[in-house]
């Protein structure tokens, strides 16, 4: 099948250009000024439109078994979302229950994933240690196009990493030409705060954001990338909430530290009042791990958007409906955690990004795609708009309005963080594989043509230049 983009401008995340977009075959074609038409060729018109690379969600968690239930949202309903949106590809989270061998859990996701309408991929946690994960996470990079494995420091007594696991993953990692994310939380501090908030009586969900204060994760930020550094690995900190935690990453970064940081959506817009609401299940379906900061926090996430200390946006989408969230009614700690957003990720950050001046839209193309391209080791075949790329494709009416909501978006879940937020700047034709998956309203997404998106391994070098910079920082006396 072929198709041309005319009368659009072309944005990557190095600049733009006038530009027409010819694909063949799942893949760009050619890229330039008053393209031919073959006979035949399906077109569509970008007049006064962006054509932009589609959306890559590094985080989500589709249909992930937690907490005593199942997230919502599958991977066919999730990456169909994601299309209605203008994301063409998610990377999910293979995440092994206590024991659990890693092959064993990424066959299980795969087999879940093959239902999935847009092109995906996984991170892999490691969530205990011995030699069989050690063999493990080799046959992951080397035969199964994993580059990335995730370390949950919170969640005691389920999937939190001990300080010895992370210790032999990063150090695993290393040989193998991997990056290593972090969910960076004090799962020990969490813990104990969740006991004494339950003893006075706060069972509700504003115990939440009490047990999880900010410097719980300022100070596991600080701890994983020192671990980082001293072994020499790149890490990358998923979701970042807070301006401590931001602060780590600029200092490591500062010093030549290899440390990414990742922030959601739902952080750089909404604070923690929703906690507070008087209905119960409006302050229970905002119950994410991070929770949601106060104001203070958002601004200091947005400048880090805006200098590249924070590299790439995500949603962290893991959907729990009314009725999952009510299984904590009398106990905040078993309230599922997890909130949507697939959908609306590059809406929102269009309208309060790009619209308000705090973004170009070349930057709104790094943070929403080509950064987590470059990052995950899949550019130029996803992240950009370029003759041999994938034909994974975003054209983009500026000019398009919608108030977001559970009653109108394709997200399976109840309700919406977004809810009544007003948007300018949306996606009006998604392209996945050189294919129209959505056209104006009309979502085409088919169960079963998303394709498994391999990653490979970094070249030695990645490593081996943060090592050279930890060694210099211990020259220099700061480890």
């Amino acid at each position: 099948m072929s198709l041309l983009i005319r009368g659009g401008t072309v944005v990557n995340a190095d600049g733009r250009r006038r530009a027409d977009v010819y694909c063949e075959g799942g893949l760009i074609e050619a890229v330039g000024p008053d393209l031919d038409a073959p006979a035949g060729v399906e077109i569509i018109d970008a007049g006064g439109q962006f054509v932009m690379p589609g959306g890559i969600d590094p985080h989500t968690h589709m249909q992930l078994p937690f907490m005593g239930t199942v997230a919502s949202e599958d991977f066919f309903s999730g990456t169909a979302a994601g299309f209605a949106g203008g994301t063409t590809m998610i990377i999910d989270f293979v995440i092994p229950a206590p024991r659990q061998p890693l092959m064993d859990a990424y066959h299980d996701w795969r087999g879940w994933a093959e239902k999935s309408a847009g092109d995906f991929g996984f991170h892999v946690a490691v969530t205990w240690w011995d030699k069989t994960v050690h063999a493990d996470m080799k046959t992951l990079v080397e035969e199964e196009g994993v580059n990335s494995f995730k370390h949950f420091m919170a969640y005691k007594d389920a999937i939190m990493a001990t300080d010895e696991t992370i210790y032999h993953s990063f150090r695993r990692a290393l040989e193998l030409g991997a990056i290593v994310t972090a969910h960076a939380e004090n799962g020990e501090l969490v813990h104990q705060l969740q006991r004494e908030l339950l003893e006075k009586g706060i069972t509700g969900p504003e115990g939440h954001p009490l047990s999880r204060p900010p410097k719980v994760e300022g100070e596991a930020a600080h701890r994983v990338i020192k671990f980082a550094e001293v072994i020499g690995v790149p890490v990358y900190l998923v979701h970042v909430s807070t301006k401590e935690a931001l602060g780590h990453i600029e200092a490591a970064r500062s010093e030549g530290s290899r440390v990414f940081g990742e922030v959601l959506a739902g952080h750089l817009l909404i604070d923690d009042s929703v906690y507070r609401h008087a209905d119960w299940g409006f302050a229970a379906a905002h119950v994410m791990s991070p929770p949601f900061r106060p104001k203070e926090h958002q601004e200091a996430l947005w400048r880090g958007l805006q200098s590249g200390a924070l590299q790439t946006t995500a949603t962290d989408h893991c959907c729990f409906c009314h009725d999952q969230k009510a299984m904590g009614r009398n106990d905040f700690t078993k309230i599922p955690n997890g909130t949507g957003g697939v959908e609306d990720r590059l809406a929102v950050l269009w309208t309060h990004g790009v619209n308000t001046g705090r973004l170009t839209a070349e930057e709104f193309v790094a943070a929403t795609s080509a950064n987590a391209a470059r990052i995950f080791n899949i550019y130029p075949r996803k992240g950009v708009i370029a003759q041999g790329s994938d034909a994974d494709i975003v054209v983009w009416d500026p000019a398009a309005q919608k108030t977001l909501s559970a009653k109108t978006h394709h997200q399976k879940v109840d309700f919406n963080i977004f809810e009544g937020m007003n948007v300018t700047g949306l996606a009006s034709h998604t392209i996945s594989q050189g294919v129209v998956v959505y056209a104006d309203g009309d979502l085409r997404a088919v169960k079963g043509a998303g394709r498994y998106v391999k990653r490979p391994a970094f070249h030695p070098m990645f490593g081996a230049l943060a090592r050279r910079s930890a060694l210099a920082s211990c020259a220099r006396g700061e480890q």
